[in-house]
């Protein structure tokens, strides 16, 4: 252990009192907060020049949390504002205490704000929108500290009964999930000792120190103590902090000492002598501590990691060391790291580029013509670079994103051989089924009926977060992505992630079960150099890739090859596969619009059999496929962007299959009250409803917190529905309104229609599988429920004196040879006995036929 004690100029930037400084994430400013109701900046590159004074409110500032381009404060008079660092004044004031504030933080999105006061609450404000709050009102005392999870996911407050206190973030409003009691001391509000909770950088433990004066570090996957930094003070500890990569823990004690751990061997390296510290921090990129005094100064320590130690300390950041959980997959590859935000400034880039791109000229003849004259039609008069004369993009460079709803462009590699800047066809980009795009550096990959997958980027490295619905079955895992997955599939079995190829890179298929009786539960499988995964898809058999060479890649569980292909219309556009079948759509012929006609192919891979090849899918014009996916019983969907689900039907008869509309959201009866603005993203189907996320407004993707999955049931649009009363004294919320006492003729015909749907998919599943008693039994209940709709239309029909006609047609559409005896009450009742005598006739005429039979 080094106990070299160097000689430090202090830099006094406050008053006497209690002192804050803080680094930006990205090294560029030190800031630091105190007694004189001002806040010092700093520039780290010229830290001797005189730092930027920042004007406060009138009270003493009791905190400060800060993201590259803003910070937030707090004070004794309650107040919490926003500051801009770009112009170093208040960008806009976010909330206001009754009692004094103690504590703040920021979310690593820096869409959340923190707040702990004397009150009995903790406060979480919207840095967009500071209307928008929620209350923490759990604690029975003050909460004296809270801190963000390096993913925004979760907060811990600090209590000042001794208590930890954990939330969720990913439902709304915020849900407290643990209490972890005997770690922190009590403590008052206002005390100089530190109780608070300090996440490792890789978010998967957390440390915090105790009333022996030592550290423990507690495992999020159990939330027991999994280390122990001990011996180290001897009386209260006022501060700790993590290094950038986690390898290191630095503490400040009220016994004057500064100790540096190395958190792998919970030993400490380097000691250092200085007293009345309040509070430090870490340089994000070098072998640096700054920390402030109750003395008002700020002093900055260089080499506090011993030079034996500091390659240690450079390292990307990783994984505790000796944490339980599960091998996690950066920790049996190791792959080259983008350069800190280039991830995240390659996003901006491409995104910027697809808002300059120009939208097609609405004159149709136009197009189609192009011309010699028209050559420049696309000018770079903005300089964007969109205009790449003779050069070939590749799926990157078009813009692509990995996410659902999928919006059509105007050139590209497939767009056609005309040459130069002459008309291209419009194809559709490929998108991954329940994915969403990046908002504040945040995304969900995966959203289905099984869980979420969602990641966030800290710019060297994403952070994967896996929840399950049911949380008594599976548990729920997070883990630090070095490999920057873009895309991932969840099912009942396991979770699939895929990366796109980076320099030297390529891309990788990662799949992982949820338990497994072998040694090695994992496995990865590496693409081509330079080809990249479009779309993925996973069932409980196999594993499928569309790739950008037109590729369909199919692997077994355990990552054999299966089979490989080349697609007939390119490029992809999606996939999706249940049990032993796949389901891909590509981009075929173009369409008399000039836009290119999505074709879809089913096959059986067990069986090597395709049941549908290169077949049209039926979008209206204009619009677009939204998602695809395989119901419960294996019945293949879609959903496009005028809001229609279909589902197809004798899909396992090549020339047979056609798509039914099964449900219109435009005619949802929340829709026709004219009191809502929403759409549906969808999620599956499933117990023969559409499940999906209510977008309010005009979002067109969910975002965080978690939104709740609604379920609307199946209505075929063969009538346009009136609006429904009974709403408009009802909470829209609720997704299913009561049914009317009496259904209507048009419902009764909606019913038959949707009934006959239902059972024609039955049959075909039990006529080409091995069929179950449970499903001979679900076919008669469906079929009970075509007679009793046309019955009820009989009845019907014999109150309104119908022509007779119509009420034989209607018997004849009977499943049930019982249902005409019934049939028979049905005209007697209404006094229509001549009807009654033409279906016992009827009746009759049909048993001989089937005698003759």
């Amino acid at each position: 252990m080094s106990t070299t004690q160097p000689r430090l100029m202090p830099r006094f930037a406050h008053l006497a009192g209690t002192t804050f400084c803080t680094y930006t994430p990205d090294a560029k400013w030190l800031l630091t907060a105190g007694n004189n109701n001002i806040i010092r900046k700093f520039d780290v590159e010229k830290f001797d020049d005189e730092p930027v004074t920042i004007e406060h409110f009138s009270d003493g500032i009791t905190g400060i949390a800060a993201l590259n381009n803003k910070f937030v404060t707090c004070g004794d008079d309650g107040a919490v504002n926003l500051y801009d660092l770009s112009t170093d004044s208040i960008e806009k004031p976010l909330l206001q205490t009754s009692l004094p504030a103690r504590s703040i933080d920021i979310s690593p999105d820096g869409l959340w704000c923190a707040v702990s006061s004397e009150e009995l609450c903790v406060r979480l404000v919207n840095t967009d929108d500071n209307l928008k709050t929620f209350s923490l009102r759990d604690p029975p005392k003050p909460i004296k500290h809270v801190s963000f999870h390096p993913t925004g996911s979760y907060i811990a407050c600090s209590g000042t009964d001794g208590i930890i206190y954990i939330y969720s973030l990913t439902t709304e409003p915020p849900k407290l999930i643990r209490k972890i009691d005997g770690v922190i001391p009590v403590l008052d509000v206002d005390s100089e000792a530190s109780s608070k909770v300090v996440w490792h950088p890789s978010g998967e433990s957390f440390a915090a120190a105790t009333p022996t004066k030592d550290i423990h570090v507690i495992d999020r996957s159990n939330w027991k103590r999994s280390k122990v930094f001990s011996g180290g003070h001897t009386s209260e500890i006022t501060d700790i902090k993590w290094s950038t990569n986690g390898a290191f823990l630095c503490s400040a004690g009220m016994d004057g000492k500064l100790l540096v751990w190395e958190a792998r061997t919970q030993v400490v390296v380097h000691r250092f002598e200085y007293r009345n510290i309040t509070s430090v921090s870490w340089h994000p990129k070098e072998n640096k501590i700054s920390f402030a005094t109750s003395q008002g100064q700020l002093l900055t320590l260089p080499n506090p990691v011993p030079e034996t130690y500091v390659e240690e300390l450079l390292k990307p950041r990783g994984r505790l060391e000796g944490q339980q959980g599960q091998q996690r997959p950066q920790q049996q590859q190791q792959q080259q790291r983008p350069p800190p935000g280039g991830q995240q400034q390659q996003r901006q880039e491409r995104e910027q580029g697809q808002e300059r791109r120009r939208k097609r000229t609405p004159d149709v003849l136009d197009e189609l013509m192009g011309g010699v004259d028209d050559e420049d039609f696309i000018e770079d008069d903005d300089g964007a670079g969109y205009v790449q004369h003779g050069q070939k993009r590749g799926i990157d460079e078009l813009g692509y994103e990995d996410y659902g709803g999928g919006k059509r462009f105007n050139t590209g590699e497939y767009g056609g051989g005309y040459g130069g800047n002459e008309w291209r066809p419009s194809i559709q980009e490929p998108f991954q089924p329940g994915s969403t795009p990046w908002k504040n550096n945040r995304r969900y990959l995966c959203v289905n009926l099984v869980g979420i997958v969602w990641t966030v980027d800290q710019d060297t490295h994403n952070t994967v977060t896996v929840e399950f619905h049911d949380r008594e079955q599976y548990r729920g895992y997070h883990f630090m992505d070095p490999y920057l997955y873009d895309k991932a599939c969840l099912n009942e079995y396991g979770a699939l992630y895929s990366n796109q190829p980076k320099d030297d890179n390529p891309a990788v298929i990662f799949y992982r079960p949820h338990e497994t009786w072998t040694s090695r539960s994992d496995w990865k499988v590496q693409l081509p150099a330079g080809e990249e995964i479009t779309s993925l898809a996973l069932s409980e058999n196999y594993i499928v890739a569309c790739t950008s060479a037109g590729y369909v890649r199919v692997y077994t569980l355990f990552g054999t090859p299966l089979r490989i292909y080349r697609q007939k219309h390119l490029p992809a556009v999606s996939c999706a596969a249940w049990r032993d079948y796949i389901f891909t759509v590509g981009n075929g012929p173009v369409g008399p619009d000039g836009n290119s006609v999505l074709t879809y192919t089913i096959e059986n891979v067990k069986r090597d059999e395709t049941l549908q090849n290169t077949d049209t899918l039926p979008l209206p014009e204009g619009a677009e496929l939204k998602s695809l996916f395989w119901s419960d019983v294996g019945d293949p969907y879609i959903y496009d962007t005028t809001g229609t689900l279909l589902v197809l039907l004798h899909w396992r008869t090549e020339g047979k299959a056609k798509w039914v509309p099964i449900l219109d959201t435009k005619i949802l009866d929340r829709q026709l009250t004219g009191k809502v603005e929403e759409s549906y993203w969808p999620v599956a189907v499933a117990q023969d409803k559409f499940h999906c996320i209510i977008l309010k407004g005009g979002d067109q993707h969910p975002y965080f917190p978690r939104p709740l999955l609604s379920e609307f049931n199946f209505r075929i649009p063969v009538y346009t529905p009136k609006p429904n009363p009974s709403l408009t004294n009802l909470d829209l919320d609720n997704d299913v309104p009561p049914p009317s006492a009496q259904p209507t003729a048009d419902e009764l015909g909606e019913t038959f229609v949707r009934e006959s749907v239902m059972v024609s998919l039955k049959e075909d599943t039990i006529t080409n599988t091995e069929s179950t008693a449970e499903q001979r039994m679900e076919l008669a209940k469906r079929e009970n429920a075509i007679d009793k709709a046309l019955i009820q239309l009989l009845a019907y029909s014999c109150r309104e004196e119908d022509g007779g006609e119509r009420a034989l047609e209607i018997c004849g559409l009977f499943k049930q040879r019982r249902s005409w005896e019934l049939a028979v009450k049905v005209a007697l009742k209404y006094g229509r006995v001549v009807l009654a005598e033409k279906i016992g006739e009827r009746r009759g005429e049909l048993d001989v036929e089937e005698m003759e039979e």
